[in-house]
Parts: structure tokens; C-alpha cells; sequence
């Protein structure tokens, strides 16, 4: 597996209408999407800084897995996401090094990104997504 760079950084917020003007008014990033990802229960909104990405989460859904983790955790980092060339075969190979996944299989994610998502309790705490375009 080959990791190009970190494609971005997801930040679990209770609200994006509240969560947005910090990041714009204070910190002067300029949010370029927003959309829903209505399968992971979860409303996106991005902002780049250099090639990294910041992602604000907002649960759709108190059951979500944004919902549970505010619910859990409070607002904060969710998780780190790192670039590499195919998503299905970094799976295979984090796999084979005896790490757990969550996802078996890349699926679909926010931005049309293919993903997959390895479990925390084998990456040292942090929850870790893989993804390609």
C-alpha cells in the first residue's frame, strides 16, 4: 500500500450552521461543499487547506455513527483519512497484516470517493479511512 498524502481530517460538530462561521470567519477557510451522504446518516461540509481537506460531520440521525460518537465522545476529531492508489487493495493488504476492518470492501463516500474504513482498536485508537477517487 502506498499513501500519497492525508486526503483529509473528519471533525464530528453537533451543527454545520454553527460549526461553518468558526471555520470561515475565524480561521478564514472557505467552505466549497456541502452534501449529504444520506447511507452514513451524515451532512459533509468541506474546506482545503493546501491538499488536506477538513470534513464537518453533522449526524442526520441520533442512531448514526456521527450521532453515537458526539453522543459518546462530544465534538471533536472523528477520523483521519489517508489517500492511497485503490482502496480494495489496501484493505487486503492492512488485512493480511492482521488489522480490523470495518469495511470488507470499498463503498462510496462523500465527494464520489471510494472508502474504507479500518476499526480503531487495531490503528492504535484512531479510527483510519482509506480512500481513492
Amino acid at each position: 500500500m502506498k499513501i500519497s498524502h492525508i486526503e483529509h481530517i473528519g471533525i464530528a460538530v453537533k451543527s454545520l450552521e454553527e460549526a461553518i462561521p468558526y471555520y470561515e470567519n475565524v480561521l478564514g477557510l472557505k467552505c466549497y461543499s456541502i452534501e449529504e451522504v444520506a447511507d452514513q446518516k451524515v451532512k459533509t461540509a468541506f474546506f482545503k487547506v493546501g491538499e488536506v481537506k477538513i470534513e464537518l460531520l453533522e449526524s442526520t440521525d441520533p442512531e448514526g455513527p456521527i450521532g453515537k460518537f458526539i453522543e459518546k465522545k462530544g465534538q471533536g476529531i472523528h477520523h483521519l483519512a489517508f489517500a492511497v492508489d485503490g482502496v480494495d487493495e489496501a484493505l487486503t493488504e492492512v488485512e493480511a497484516n492482521g488489522v480490523a476492518l470495518i469495511d470488507k470492501k470499498a463503498r462510496k463516500g462523500a465527494e464520489g470517493l471510494n472508502i474504507g474504513f479500518l476499526h480503531p482498536k487495531s490503528t492504535l485508537g484512531v479510527l483510519t479511512e482509506l480512500c481513492c477517487e
